[in-house]
């Protein structure tokens, strides 16, 4: 397997054209970084089948759990509303429901949560709706994530785009700049088209699919609101819908640990990567992706598993920072000094191999 690392920026002070269908693009596909051979740090191949393995059991009670706790912040939004209560239930009910949910959007994603397929399925478009992503498109784009990970003009889900604007970070805690990039995709799936970026990725069979459940999603917002209207109340808007956006900031906190700071146009995950200790009920909320390492390198291995994962290959990966205090104490002064040194990344050390 191959470990390269390829300057990023031709000019440190000119910001890179990070469109799919921009010139950044053709430069990753000359330079072999598009669906390149990625370093895998070496496993013992029947740990690695054993821990592969998928079951229904695990994530049948943690969705249920997900889901009741869900319920029960929502019964609380409604039993409190409108007194003082209504605002910390809201904030429990949001994050449950904006926060929570994108874990288990990924993991159903990668249909790696569930053995059955049924369930994956199910959950996924659940939990895309609550995300505000359409699921078609969102599958497709998290596959070219995984396959080119952090490649400029190749990878759609960069987030910490060079130079760095703070005042994004804090506006998409909120949700506002994905649910606009989200809806521009769904106005254009009421024309019965992609936008120009998805369909760079989504493959032709899947247009039509990708179209529909866009339609979908439209629908149910519009019904919310209409019922809202209805009601002459926000509650069903902030039951259904909003809580996408005022409760969205834990996905944020979390996203941010994965690749902020960390290097572009590399093939060792190792090194645009990080996984983070974290308690056991952020890891219950984040369904363990702050293995965030591990799962890139082998996304196969079900939630469950990645600790497991992270044993077996430990002595081959950076050391995992503890806790999210820690890790943002690398982070913050990272994307500070991106805002201008366009250049800059966070260098990890990594083990050195036996000769």
């Amino acid at each position: 397997m191959r470990m390269l690392r390829v300057g990023g920026n031709m000019n440190s002070k000119t910001p890179r054209d990070y469109d799919l269908t921009g010139p950044e693009a053709t430069r990753a596909i000359e330079r072999g970084l598009a669906g390149a051979d990625w370093y895998h740090s070496p496993v013992d191949r029947d740990a690695m089948l054993r821990i592969m393995k998928r079951t229904d059991l695990r994530a049948s009670v943690d969705t249920i759990l997900w889901l009741l706790l869900t319920i029960a912040a929502g019964w609380w939004v409604v039993a409190s509303w409108v007194s003082w209560w209504t605002v910390p239930a809201m904030f429990v009910y949001g994050t449950l429901y904006g926060s929570a949910s994108d874990a288990r959007w990924h993991e159903c994603g990668h249909r790696t949560a569930f053995k059955s397929k049924w369930a994956n399925l199910v959950v996924y478009h659940l939990a895309s709706f609550m995300d505000v992503r359409e699921p078609v498109s969102w599958r497709w784009s998290h596959n070219r994530h995984h396959a080119d990970t952090i490649i400029v003009g190749r990878d759609p889900e960069i987030a910490f785009q060079r130079p760095i604007r703070f005042w994004r970070i804090v506006a998409d805690m909120f949700g506002i700049l994905s649910t606009r990039a989200e809806f521009a995709k769904y106005a254009a799936n009421m024309r019965g088209r992609l936008t120009p970026a998805v369909a760079d990725y989504v493959p032709a069979r899947e247009v039509r699919r990708s179209i529909f459940w866009g339609r979908v999603h439209v629908a149910v917002w519009l019904s919310t609101i209409a019922a809202s209207v209805v009601s002459t109340s926000l509650l069903p808007l902030v039951l259904i819908g909003l809580p996408s956006l005022y409760g969205r900031w834990l996905l944020v906190v979390f996203g941010t640990t994965q690749h902020a700071g960390l290097a572009e146009d590399v093939l060792d995950h190792r090194l645009n990567t990080r996984s983070v200790r974290m308690n056991p009920v952020l890891r219950f909320l984040y369904l363990n992706m702050n293995y965030h390492l591990e799962h890139h390198m082998f996304p196969s291995v079900p939630y469950r598993n990645l600790p497991k994962l992270h044993e077996l290959i430990r002595d081959d990966l950076p050391a995992p920072h503890r806790g999210i205090i820690a890790v943002y104490r690398e982070i913050l002064p990272a994307l500070w000094r991106q805002r201008r040194d366009l250049d800059h990344d966070v260098r990890p050390t990594l083990p050195s191999r036996p000769a």
